[in-house]
């Protein structure tokens, strides 16, 4: 059994039992800087903005409403679960060290090797998701200010990969100035949520309290209103994902047992609050909901800002505000991103591990993991090309990637909790704690009795269902076109990580062999 170095040791003791230096990334990340690059990539009120087609098509005005509270409440308890984890284990590689902490001696290698592979797909799926949002919104806004525009499916391609090439620059070329970046886009962040809020609910006329909370619909033609609601309520799972980022720059951020969580809890809360509030100022505000959804933009608010203030440079100018976030935010996306490859790649989960795995000495960061990154986000934005609804896909592929790798670490989490496995405190003299194959030991955060196993049983059952309605398609009978054909995606990917593990990974992955960010 490999020993652990812990509290920023750059020494690491092998299964040969020799000590070796490697290249680390350096702790640049306070309370203030991870708190808004957690804040900012959950960003839930520009993400609703972006994705509330799905919830206002199968749900309505009242099911949009209800749908995001059950999110918040169901993405707060996801939260609790990763804040005791991260407490227990703060480390870059996230839910597959924990599955390999939490699950049985027998399982412990395999489980922790799909948790990587699910987190990893999840990560790269969601930055690719993220920068076809930015690039088509910002193609949005021109088809909005220039009738004569004529779009293209190429067009938005190309200012994906200016997204992501703008994205690329700031990560490596300035990458000790992101928690810097990342402290500002917290303001914007806010002062943003302000800028349009103010104008939206001032200019526009406002609907009635029964329309907004109290109508419902169900575009997808589906059996029931209650499945078309559940159906909708998927792309407002989309506007918590991510809530994982800030785990996997533990081991950039100072005193991490005690930081991230803190971040976690308050990025959860405040987001939701901002998300909330503009949610419901935006449906109290839309004008024709009808030319909303079939807005040219693509985007229904863009239109809804439009009807609202009745000024072309005002509604740009509301719209720019959104736009800059989103490209803002891809910064953070990728920094975690590729740190979830990095990790998972120096534990050898990965083909090409050999690259991925490396740290500049110089400018201290996984510049191989990086450009990787990009590179895939950018093949996959080429789909847009094809049908931008099938890379509409990516986003259900997003969601159920991050979310499957959030239901393994909270089941094996429950199940070590009911057994009574985690002590209360190290009774030992032993430092080496919560470590594959050690003695498990609550951090400093850490709901207790009964309060703590409700809200881990609730956060499974949220999984679950956001898991489950992530593959469905938008209506009860989708063409050829419409399908939603993410879990094809999925359970491909999964089974070629299967195949790769028998065929080779089993020899060589031993799990998270790393010491810990405490």
């Amino acid at each position: 059994m490999a020993t652990y170095e812990l509290k920023g040791s750059a020494s690491l003791t092998g299964r040969s039992g020799k000590k070796h230096k490697e290249a680390r990334i350096g702790r640049n990340f306070g309370i203030l800087s991870i708190f808004g690059f957690s804040c900012t990539l959950l960003g839930t009120w520009e993400g609703l903005l972006g994705t509330f087609i799905g919830p206002l098509k199968n749900g309505g005005s009242g099911g949009t409403v209800y749908a995001f509270i059950f999110g918040w409440v169901g993405t707060a308890a996801i939260f609790v679960v990763l804040s005791e984890l991260t407490s227990m284990a703060p480390t870059a590689g996230g839910q597959y060290h924990w599955a390999a902490m939490l699950a049985p001696i027998k399982y412990q290698k395999f489980l922790s090797y799909m948790t990587g592979w699910w987190a990893v797909l999840g990560w790269q799926t969601a930055l690719a998701s993220s920068a076809f949002l930015t690039g088509t919104m910002i193609q949005g806004a021109l088809i909005l200010g220039n009738s004569l525009y004529n779009s293209l499916p190429w067009h938005g391609t190309f200012i994906v990969w200016a997204t992501l090439l703008c994205a690329l620059l700031v990560n490596v070329v300035s990458g000790k100035l992101l928690p810097r970046i990342e402290t500002v886009l917290l303001v914007v962040h806010v002062l943003g949520f302000f800028g349009i809020m103010i104008p939206l609910t001032y200019m526009s006329d406002h609907k009635s309290k029964e329309e907004v909370f109290l109508q419902f619909q169900n575009g997808g033609g589906f059996n029931s209103q209650g499945l078309s609601w559940l159906v909708g309520m998927t792309s407002c799972a989309f506007g918590f994902a991510g809530g994982d980022a800030a785990v996997h720059m533990s081991e950039e951020v100072a005193n991490a047992s005690i930081v991230i969580p803190r971040a976690l809890m308050l990025s959860v809360l405040v987001n939701g609050c901002l998300g909330f509030g503009m949610l419901v100022a935006v449906l109290f505000c839309v004008g024709n909901l009808e030319s909303a959804l079939h807005s040219r933009t693509g985007y229904p608010f863009m239109e809804i800002f439009h009807e609202a203030t009745g000024s072309l440079s005002g509604s740009l100018f509301m719209c720019s505000i959104v736009l800059v976030i989103y490209c803002c935010s891809l910064m953070g996306l990728l920094a975690a991103a590729s740190r979830q490859l990095w990790s998972f790649s120096r534990d050898k989960g990965v083909p090409g591990w050999q690259w991925w795995n490396q740290v500049s000495s110089s400018r201290g960061l996984p510049i191989y993991s990086i450009i990787l990154t990009v590179v895939i986000s950018g093949t996959l934005a080429l789909i847009n090309v094809g049908s931008s609804v099938a890379l509409n896909d990516v986003v259900s592929m997003a969601v159920s990637g991050l979310y499957l790798s959030y239901l393994m670490v909270s089941i094996l989490l429950l199940y070590r909790r009911v057994k009574g496995n985690i002590s209360q405190y190290n009774e030992s003299e032993d430092d080496v704690v919560n470590v594959p194959g050690a003695k498990l030991v609550w951090g400093s955060f850490h709901c207790s009795g009964i309060w703590g196993t409700m809200i881990n049983v609730f956060a499974i059952i949220y999984i679950i269902i956001v898991v489950f309605f992530s593959f469905w398609p938008s209506e009860m009978h989708p063409s050829v076109d419409s399908m939603n054909w993410s879990v094809l995606g999925i359970g491909g990917s999964s089974i070629l990580a299967v195949v790769y593990y028998l065929a080779h990974a089993r020899h060589i992955y031993r799990g998270p062999v790393r010491e810990l960010s405490i």
